[in-house]
């Protein structure tokens, strides 16, 4: 049998995942010697404005209730951008992003203001696009003293205009969708040139509270996901850097108690292009267990 490969990708969302979710995570993996891929959010944490997804979005109250939002990601967190102001994330831990580098982990943007980009990408004009994306760019830089060479969209969130940005960045790869492996994407007839690296299985927060999945059986679940192969995992400094962060260190001993292993997206995506890789559509759907709509991966195409 195929050996199974693991990358996990971090999505730091939050002013607070940052501080606090940022380090416990580096801690673990420190202490089980795997190499992650870091995305920060290098702008401001607009996290309460969320809340308009109650009226906006099916499913977003379920979800906030079944997962236990308000005490997975704190009170203030939640208020960030409306009763209190949206403290700027990156600018406020400098030494906390770098670390993550310094300690040999790979770090990627994820976005400027996380609340904007998931909720109003569908209306944005390209410069708009661009200009988030080149905010995100420019603080990047003189944090890490390199250029950004890959991104992942807040959400899984993604429009023709976002992936003809990423296009005109000449990034290594992107990770913005959902699918089962790694491929170029084609929209409403447009291809793309920037390789899509896909999250290959749900997320906690997708799957806590459903099914009777609890965090003492969710690790059970997981591994029966896990495929030979590239099997890529987001996880979000929030939980599993939070409270979550007991189940999330189990899931990773019982991994390499499987002989799994370990690789970067980067290392992936090196991986990826030895091999002939599809074009696939890429559309915005549903998927279980999350509110709103996703970038999945579609059918396959033509293999280059």
């Amino acid at each position: 049998m195929e050996t199974p490969v693991i990358a996990i990708k971090v999505d730091v969302d939050t002013y607070s995942g940052t501080r606090d979710g940022v380090p416990r995570l580096l801690e673990i993996f420190d202490s089980l010697e795997i190499k992650a891929t870091f995305y920060f959010s290098m702008g401001p944490d607009n996290s309460g404005k969320a809340i308009r997804r109650i009226f906006t979005r099916k499913g977003f109250l379920k979800k906030m209730i079944r997962t236990k939002a308000p005490s997975m990601y704190g009170l203030r967190t939640l208020l960030y951008g409306t009763i209190l102001p949206a403290p700027q994330i990156a600018a406020s831990f400098p030494e906390i992003l770098r670390s993550a580098s310094d300690k040999g982990h790979e770090v990627g943007i994820h976005c400027w203001d996380h609340v904007y980009w998931h909720d109003y990408l569908s209306e944005m004009s390209i410069d708009k696009v661009r200009g988030e994306l080149d905010k995100a760019g420019r603080h990047f830089l003189d944090l890490f003293r390199c250029r950004a060479e890959t991104t992942a969209a807040p959400g899984w969130t993604v429009s023709p205009a976002s992936l003809r940005v990423q296009d005109s960045l000449a990034l290594r790869y992107c990770s913005d969708s959902r699918g089962t492996s790694p491929f170029y994407p084609v929209v409403e007839g447009q291809r793309y040139s920037t390789l899509q690296i896909p999250t290959t299985l749900p997320t906690m927060d997708e799957l806590l509270g459903a099914d009777g999945i609890s965090p003492g059986s969710i690790n059970d679940h997981f591994l029966s996901l896990i495929q030979p192969g590239l099997n890529v995992h987001t996880i979000h400094a929030e939980l599993e850097g939070g409270c979550l962060a007991a189940v999330f260190t189990d899931l990773l001993q019982r991994l390499q108690n499987v002989n799994a292993r370990f690789i970067t997206l980067s290392q992936a995506a090196e991986e990826a292009i030895h091999n002939s890789l599809p074009d696939c559509c890429l559309a915005m759907k549903e998927i279980p267990g999350r509110a709103g709509l996703v970038a999945v991966q579609g059918a396959l195409g033509r293999m280059r």
